[in-house]
């Protein structure tokens, strides 16, 4: 995850500047990049909205601010990378890390 924070002058809500808004929000962009697999349009949302009732949670707020966005990025099987080489979700089904149930999902999810 990757968060970044804005300020009101750059960005609007239905055409108006938060700081215009006189709001005092936080403004706030949240990116989540994932490995290619499982993710169905529910599980997308799931994890969203989880994200978003932690971070409210953790802020000591009653509910998200309509200031958060959350961009939900899936990362292609094979353009992953990190310590000079290409990370493959399929190196992890093997670990235990999953559910054979999971696996399968994922597998599927990728055409693998």
């Amino acid at each position: 995850m990757h968060f970044v924070e804005r300020e009101p002058v750059m960005m609007a809500i239905g055409g108006r500047l938060l700081s215009d808004a006189g709001q005092g929000l936080d403004v706030m962009v949240i990116d989540v990049a994932v490995m290619d697999g499982d993710w169905r349009r529910e599980v997308r949302a799931e994890v969203i909205e989880r994200i978003l009732a932690a971070l409210a949670r953790a802020c000591g707020l009653p509910e998200p601010s309509p200031a958060w966005w959350v961009d939900f990025r899936v990362i292609e099987e094979g353009s992953w990378a990190a310590g000079g080489g290409v990370l493959s979700v399929l190196s992890l089904l093997e670990s235990g890390v999953f559910t054979e149930e999971k696996a399968k999902a994922i597998r599927a999810g990728i055409g693998a």
